[in-house]
């Protein structure tokens, strides 16, 4: 089956296409203005929907894991990318600054408690979000869980996942010297944001075809190329994020703060062959967080379009509707 046909499988388990009921450009603060959106049901449950990257900016789909009766659906672009502006900036551009942006949208928005939906670094920012501010969260929805350790990264960057896919890794890697490969991501890096627009519309568009490629368990290893200003963005700011290490202070944070977040309930949805994000992280998170479900999804890997993966999404959020007044917000 190709990827086309998985998607059309995928998008048969979601609620029928959806505008918004309102569209603004929110100053954040330190020069930047993000998009946001909303919508669905004005008076429903409110859920606030964290893409992924860092740097690949909301998208239309993902209104439609909710039902739009039942729903206030609140999406938004995250500082540098989408519709976010300045573009593929990395100013002022930290997990600490998107923290304060998802709480300066619930403020503005007038939200005292809501859920949390996010996956891959969604589901970190989703995490670190929780962790920092649980008594505004009463659910936690995640998918391809990314703790934005050395040790995913190293799988990612250093080899691990390019042993099951060695022609799309021999064509990320072999772009920089070899003398440079032994750390591809300060590599990418140097280029990345050399100030050469060719140079980095290159090396952005190789970043983030290497990511595409392994997306869905249904991919072949190819990847058409993104558009520039779309890469640009998304390679510029994961690579930023990744040399910072997430600006985190300590390398596994996550698991370290999880007690925080102990009493919230949630659920992870995790591709059984996820090549991106291997299912040992959201492991080990269950491990640690007695609220939480862990569901494995047999026939799966990383893509949000998975059609197992969108299946289970669209009933869990079903049910966290169902009982919403247990959860309290």
């Amino acid at each position: 089956m190709d990827k086309f046909a998985a998607q059309k499988r995928a998008a048969a388990h979601l609620y029928p296409p959806i505008d918004p009921f309102d569209q603004r450009m929110f100053d954040v603060g330190d020069g930047h203005t993000i998009y946001l959106e909303q919508c669905g049901n004005p008076e429903g449950a409110p859920v606030v929907v964290l893409h992924g990257g860092p740097g690949g900016g909301c998208s239309p789909a993902m209104r439609r894991y909710f039902d739009p009766e039942r729903w206030r659906i609140i999406l938004f672009d995250q500082r540098g990318c989408g519709r976010s502006r300045p573009h593929a900036s990395i100013e002022a551009n930290t997990t600490w600054h998107l923290v304060d942006d998802i709480e300066r949208i619930r403020e503005e928005l007038k939200i005292d408690r809501w859920a949390v939906f996010g996956g891959s670094w969604g589901a970190t920012l989703a995490l670190v979000y929780a962790e920092t501010h649980p008594d505004r969260v009463a659910y936690l929805a995640l998918r391809g869980v990314f703790l934005a350790t050395e040790r995913e990264l190293d799988w990612f960057y250093g080899g691990g996942a390019g042993q099951f896919w060695p022609e799309q890794w021999n064509r990320f890697s072999s772009l920089v010297p070899q003398d440079e490969r032994g750390d591809l991501i300060a590599a990418y890096n140097r280029r990345l944001f050399s100030g050469d627009l060719m140079v980095e519309t290159r090396f952005a568009r190789a970043w983030a075809s290497w990511e595409n490629a392994l997306a869905s368990i249904d991919s072949d290893g190819a990847s058409a190329e993104s558009p520039a200003d779309y890469a640009r963005a998304f390679a510029r700011l994961e690579n930023h994020y990744f040399t910072n290490r997430a600006f985190l202070e300590a390398d596994g944070q996550i698991l370290r703060d999880i007690g925080r977040i102990s009493h919230v309930p949630g659920v992870i949805v995790q591709g059984r062959y996820d090549m991106i994000c291997p299912p040992l992280s959201a492991y080990r998170l269950a491990e640690n967080w007695p609220a939480v479900r862990l569901q494995m999804v047999k026939s799966a890997g990383h893509a949000l379009s998975e059609p197992g993966i969108s299946r289970e999404l669209v009933n869990v959020m079903r049910g966290v509707e169902q009982n919403r007044k247990r959860l309290d917000f």
